[in-house]
């Protein structure tokens, strides 16, 4: 939420010495303004108006000045006063006002404050979208979703109102009419393919696995190789209990990109869960390669199982392996020797 901070600088003509002076202390005013001098600009702005100077004018930058020192109190009264100096016809002492009241946490009096600007100036986009980001924060989720729908319909060319507007549903449980945003969006942005990994997302929060998967998938036939979307693919078809599906997306992950150790160990729990042990161990192996310690649990897990069936010869050989690549811990080689002690 930021304040629009900006002068008005008057203007006026040199027809007597009160006004030239106001001019000239408005011009000063100004430039300590723009050099950071906020309380310095404040006197200024005041003798400026006491010579003439236009009240809203000044009162809008005293109320930007007070603003910059983060003095919202005052900044909130000064704004105030341009807007009554106005007869509430200066919209961006409005904007501003609205911007003061949501860093003050006075949340009903910043929605109030956009409704009145935006009265003022309705084709305002980022007005609507911090009217919405305000109506959130008030808990009034439907306010939110027309504010921000409103900003929508304003510029559809900007990517983010389109995941806003989404989240905006999805906050009212909407998703049919997120999916429907989302899709429009990628119509109208083709080369923004992180719309159908949003897609993606946005259905397996609706628990609609299949669909999810395939929004996945539709991303992945345009960017084939990308590891963070295999991934998503892959922990969504695990959710939706297709494991070896699962396993074969992790498989051809882990050989794209053989550094990515958290799909290895993804990779190394489905194949233990499945009893695929071969291919535990070496996707365990992979991740413990990349100094994943995580990989010390799976081979852990492997070397109880094998204890557990009187295989301590086996749970040996598999703590050995965890601990040639983490030698330092201390677990393991507790472990190992009270293997050892049992042999």
């Amino acid at each position: 939420m930021i304040c629009r901070s900006f002068f008005i600088v008057l203007v006026f003509a040199a027809i007597s010495f009160a006004a030239q002076s106001a001019y000239d202390l408005m011009e000063r005013a100004n430039a300590l303004y723009r050099d950071g001098k906020f309380k310095q600009a404040i006197t200024l702005y005041r003798k400026a108006e006491s010579r003439g100077a236009d009240p809203i004018a000044t009162s809008f930058n005293i109320a930007n000045s007070y603003y910059q020192q983060n003095d919202l109190p005052n900044a909130a009264a000064t704004y105030r006063k341009a807007i009554d100096f106005s007869n509430g016809a200066f919209s961006p002492a409005l904007f501003n006002l609205a911007s003061v009241y949501f860093r003050l946490r006075q949340y009903p009096e910043c929605v109030a404050a956009y409704h009145r600007a935006l009265k003022l100036e309705p084709e305002n986009v980022s007005g609507w979208l911090y009217l919405g980001e305000a109506y959130s924060k008030t808990g009034d989720g439907v306010g939110a979703l027309r504010a921000i729908e409103k900003a929508y319909q304003l510029d559809k060319e900007d990517i983010s109102i389109v995941y806003q507007l989404s989240e905006a549903n999805i906050a009212l449980n909407d998703f049919e009419r997120a999916v429907a945003v989302i899709r429009e969006g990628y119509a109208l942005h083709p080369e923004e393919l992180d719309f159908l990994v949003y897609l993606g997302d946005v259905y397996r929060l609706n628990k609609q696995y299949e669909e999810s998967a395939g929004a996945y998938r539709e991303a992945l036939g345009v960017r084939p190789d990308d590891p963070a979307t295999m991934y998503k693919l892959a922990d969504v078809l695990a959710e939706d209990d297709k494991p070896f599906v699962a396993m074969d997306v992790l498989n051809n992950l882990t050989q794209i990109k053989p550094d990515f150790s958290d799909a290895a160990i993804f990779l190394g729990n489905l194949a233990y869960d499945a009893k695929f042990f071969d291919r535990a161990e070496s996707a365990y192996e992979l991740a413990a390669k990349q100094g994943n310690a995580e990989s010390v649990f799976g081979f852990k897990n492997m070397a109880y199982d094998a204890h557990a069936q009187k295989r301590d010869d086996e749970a040996l050989r598999l703590l050995r392996i965890a601990q040639k690549y983490f030698p330092d811990d201390v677990t393991l080689q507790a472990d190992i020797m009270e293997f050892e002690k049992n042999r």
